[in-house]
């Protein structure tokens, strides 16, 4: 009798004794998504306005393309705790939030708004976008949202792996920073701080995870390559 493939688990988030499961974590995503909308819309000046909308765009298709690779994940051997995967994405959906909903006491600017500013931006988003794609398609069954290491796990040293150990992190970041740039205000460089926050954390347990699935492997390999 032929194996069967390994059904994906439903996406679950839980807040203490709070949880959302399947559907229901994507129909938040989606009134996140109306909130982002919203506050582009009544509180964004005129430039501003269409250029948040296009870097809003650039998130919601790269969410898209990110929920549908996420069906080609391995299955895995290790885990981190859902506490833990709890904390990462707090972090990082708070601070994607903040990138675009200004708070009250954090609507000042850091920069003076401008086309040129505007296109740096959306640049930066658009390529790094193009990054994290590259990347996925590299990692292939090997990703995983959570720290894992997988069954059969291969140390993927191909495309931006090459040079870059993490580069959809670095991806994630960059895309933060363009819609940062984009906006210009204190509460997106908030919103960048948690992401980095949750990232510089993620790499550290990430990479200890690593080492203790592929040894001396992974350090030659971290010493020839950017973080």
């Amino acid at each position: 009798m032929a194996a069967q493939p390994p059904t994906q688990p439903n996406v679950t988030v839980q807040f203490g004794k709070f949880q959302l499961r399947g559907k229901s974590v994507q129909f938040v995503a989606w009134v996140i998504l109306v909130a982002i909308v919203v506050g582009i819309a009544y509180l964004a000046p005129p430039l501003q306005y269409w250029s948040m909308w296009v870097s809003a765009a650039g998130w919601i298709g790269f969410s898209v393309y990110w929920g549908i690779a996420a069906r080609n994940s391995a299955e895995a051997k290790t885990a981190e705790s859902a506490g833990s995967r709890r904390v990462h994405v707090l972090l990082t959906n708070v601070g994607q939030l903040l990138l675009f909903v200004p708070l009250p006491g954090m609507r000042q600017s850091f920069l003076v708004h401008s086309l040129a500013w505007v296109a740096a931006g959306l640049a930066i988003q658009a390529s790094s976008i193009a990054l994290a794609v590259w990347a996925r398609r590299h990692l292939g069954s090997n990703w995983s949202g959570r720290i894992e290491i997988k069954m059969d796990h291969e140390l993927v040293r191909t495309g931006p792996y090459r040079l870059l150990r993490h580069p959809i992190y670095t991806a994630v970041v960059g895309m933060c920073v363009g819609t940062g740039l984009v906006d210009g205000h204190v509460h997106a460089l908030v919103g960048l701080a948690m992401v980095l926050a949750a990232y510089w954390r993620k790499i550290r347990m990430e990479e200890a995870n690593l080492r203790d699935a592929f040894g001396s492997r992974y350090e030659d390999y971290r010493r020839a390559t950017w973080a």
